[in-house]
């Protein structure tokens, strides 16, 4: 009896061990991606593009709009300021919609229509050549892209680089369908 408890122990230890460490583990967590499209929101494609993607359905899509030197995440309100001969109070949404296998970007809750309400400045600004950025998450934060710390704010474009340890440095860039 005495030399069965021992064995009985190191059994037991060496399972529980082996039960707990998986060098061969593969993470199955959606590994962190980013592209860059740009498309204009025209009358044609009813102010909204596409861009495929191929993620599980459990992982998170975040979209972002390039604005100068930096990126604000999308859903965003925009206030059209008053110009002479063109309706006031003029606002809109970028915003979009995805799925395992599309994002689609668009333009929701106008008060106004878009191909008579807006110069030719402002279209430049606002529908023409647009970039956004699309980056692929793992819902849960916990895959082997992700630091073990407190949740990441997504507003925050640099945060969520630093926190999925993403190398934005040359992001894929296509053009919309």
């Amino acid at each position: 009896m005495k030399k069965f408890l021992p064995i009985l122990l190191l059994a037991f230890v060496s399972l529980f061990t082996y039960s707990c460490k998986d060098d061969n583990h593969v993470d199955s967590d959606t590994v962190s991606i980013m592209r860059d499209v740009t498309g204009s929101f025209t009358n044609a494609n009813n102010y909204a593009f596409t861009q495929g993607i191929n993620i599980a359905s459990t992982d998170v899509v975040l979209v972002y709009k390039n604005v100068g030197n930096a990126w604000q995440l999308i859903p965003k309100m925009v206030y059209i300021p008053n110009s002479t001969g063109m309706p006031n109070n003029r606002e809109f949404q970028y915003n979009f919609v995805f799925d395992s296998q599309n994002v689609q970007i668009r333009i929701d809750d106008q008060n106004f229509n878009l191909s008579t309400g807006l110069n030719s400045t402002e279209i430049t600004q606002y529908l023409s050549n647009q970039t956004f950025r699309i980056v692929l998450v793992p819902a849960n934060g916990s895959g082997q892209h992700a630091k073990q710390s407190a949740p990441v704010d997504y507003n925050d474009y640099n945060a969520v680089v630093q926190y999925y340890h993403l190398n934005d440095s040359n992001v894929p860039k296509t053009k919309a369908k």
